[in-house]
C-alpha cells in the first residue's frame, strides 16, 4: 500500500491550494483520512481528518479556510485550502488508516509530504 501525496507549491498570501493524497495497492478498506503539517522547527500537527463516514475535524487555526474531502471511488483524499497565510507554509502529510486485502488488523500509512510556501 502507498500513499501518493501531490498539489503542493508556492502561493501568495491570500491565495488557495488543492492538495491530493490517493492510496494504492491491495487495499480492503480504508478508514480515517488525515492531513498533517511540520513547519520549519515546529513538531508535527494535526490539520484535518475525515472518517469513513465523512465526518470531519479540523486544527483550530485552519477552520473556515481549510476543507477536507474524499472520494472512496478513488481511494483518494483531498485538502482544499483558501485564504493561505504564511503560517501556513509546512510541509503537509497525508495519512490514512488501512486494512489490506485478506488481512484482519489494520494500519497507519504515511504519504511522501509536499511542499507548501504561502509568501507574503
Amino acid at each position: 500500500v502507498q500513499l501518493q501525496a501531490s498539489g503542493g507549491g508556492l502561493v501568495q498570501a491570500g491565495g488557495s491550494l488543492r492538495l491530493s493524497c490517493a492510496a494504492s495497492g491491495s487495499i480492503g478498506s480504508i478508514y480515517a483520512m488525515t492531513w498533517y503539517r511540520q513547519a520549519p522547527g515546529k513538531s508535527c500537527e494535526l490539520v484535518a481528518t475525515v472518517t469513513s463516514g465523512g465526518s470531519t475535524n479540523y486544527a483550530d487555526s485552519v477552520k473556515g479556510r481549510f476543507t477536507i474531502s474524499r472520494d472512496n471511488a478513488k481511494n483518494t483524499v483531498y485538502l482544499q485550502m483558501n485564504s493561505l497565510k504564511p503560517e501556513d507554509t509546512a510541509v503537509y502529510y497525508c495519512n490514512a488508516v488501512i486494512r489490506r486485502v485478506g488481512q484482519n488488523s489494520r494500519r497507519e500509512y504515511w504519504g511522501q509530504g509536499t511542499l507548501v510556501t504561502v509568501s507574503s
